[in-house]
């Protein structure tokens, strides 16, 4: 499929880099292209950056069947820029598309349009320190009906937006509560798909943490209450004496690209990494028997985030002194550098725009 593009005649004035912040600015263009049943997906087109027209009675609106991925472009010294693992973003997409029944893109036309929208903004990459541009694929429901059922038409579209350095103060680890009243996810639910109503069953949890202090909220599971999930916008790492581990995949945990961006260099580094069900129960023994070591979250926006306190209901837990590990810096180093391109990348996580 061709890809039609119409260039903005009005370019945006950019903001300083130390404006950015995450997800406030956006490019001059974006992607879109549509789904009609019988049809199947047509008219790829880039076109200047704007808003969309929208019925009062959109499905979507209303039912919640839409789905969207994230992932960075980056500016290398030499000139080039890099993506880190698309084609594993798109594979997830469709996993999500199912779950929420909705139509499978071709992954590898998908990664060749994020490919097309970067180059055509390329001028829109910071270059600073952790900066880097993020890419927000998304897909919705357009059919203007109310009927609980599956849209019949779609758009998939891809917007893009220059983001600062997640850390302008340097890698500070965050205080995490764990939630111990609401629930996110259940297993046979959306958990694993990245969808926007598990973000929305994340808001009042994640607004009762801010009102005590704390910054994100560490799930746990929806039946026995117990089992370490992830953290809202993060998977979550123990490192509990010389093993290094994560709650494993159960079908309401999302499998994070980063999160198995870690495992591998772990794993190709000659540490002892893994994937297990574990309870908060454990978590707390460890820590009062001082194994924990160092807890981390990663993901796309921060890569890895150091947890400096998790507390438990009303037992504060002082990770490392409240400091960065070394494993958590060094895996913070070592993935920021395969991305950047100033490490070499080993084990093919990049793949070039140009």
């Amino acid at each position: 499929m061709d890809i039609k593009i119409t260039k903005t005649t009005a370019k945006k004035e950019k903001p300083p880099v130390s404006a950015l912040g995450f997800g406030k600015h956006f490019t001059d263009h974006m992607f879109v292209m549509d789904y009609t049943e019988g049809i199947g997906w047509h008219d790829a087109r880039i076109i200047p950056y704007g808003p969309i027209e929208m019925d009062p009675s959109c499905m979507t609106l209303h039912y919640g069947q839409t789905i969207f991925e994230g992932l960075k472009a980056y500016k290398t010294p030499d000139g080039s820029i890099n993506l880190f693992r698309p084609y594993n973003n798109m594979k997830r997409i469709n996993i999500s598309n199912d779950r929420l029944c909705i139509p499978q893109i071709d992954e590898e036309f998908a990664v060749e349009a994020i490919k097309e929208l970067v180059m055509i903004d390329q001028d829109w990459i910071p270059e600073g320190e952790g900066t880097s541009l993020y890419i927000r694929p998304f897909i919705f429901g357009t059919d203007n009906m109310l009927g609980v059922h599956p849209s019949k038409t779609y758009k998939f579209m891809i917007i893009l937006s220059p983001v600062g350095s997640y850390y302008k103060d340097g890698l500070a680890p965050v205080k995490i509560w764990v939630e111990d009243d609401y629930v996110r996810a259940v297993k046979g639910g959306m958990g694993f798909a990245k969808t926007a109503g598990n973000y929305a069953a994340s808001l009042k949890a994640q607004e009762v943490s801010e009102e005590k202090g704390y910054s994100q909220v560490l799930w746990l599971d929806g039946v026995e209450r117990k089992y370490i999930e992830e953290v809202g916008a993060m998977n979550i790492f123990f490192k509990i004496g010389d093993e290094v581990v994560t709650p494993a995949l159960n079908g309401s945990i999302l499998a994070g690209i980063t999160r198995d961006s870690v495992l591998k260099v772990l794993q190709a580094n000659g540490y002892k990494a893994s994937e297990k069900r574990i309870s908060i129960d454990e978590i707390c023994e460890a820590y009062r028997e001082g194994k924990l070591e160092e807890v981390f979250g990663t993901g796309t926006a921060a890569v890895i985030s150091p947890v400096g306190e998790l507390c438990y209901k009303g037992e504060k837990m002082v990770i490392n002194n409240g400091e960065i590990g070394k494993v958590s810096q060094y895996l913070y180093d070592t993935i920021t550098g395969i991305q950047k391109g100033t490490l070499e990348d080993k084990l093919d996580f990049v793949v070039k725009v140009k």
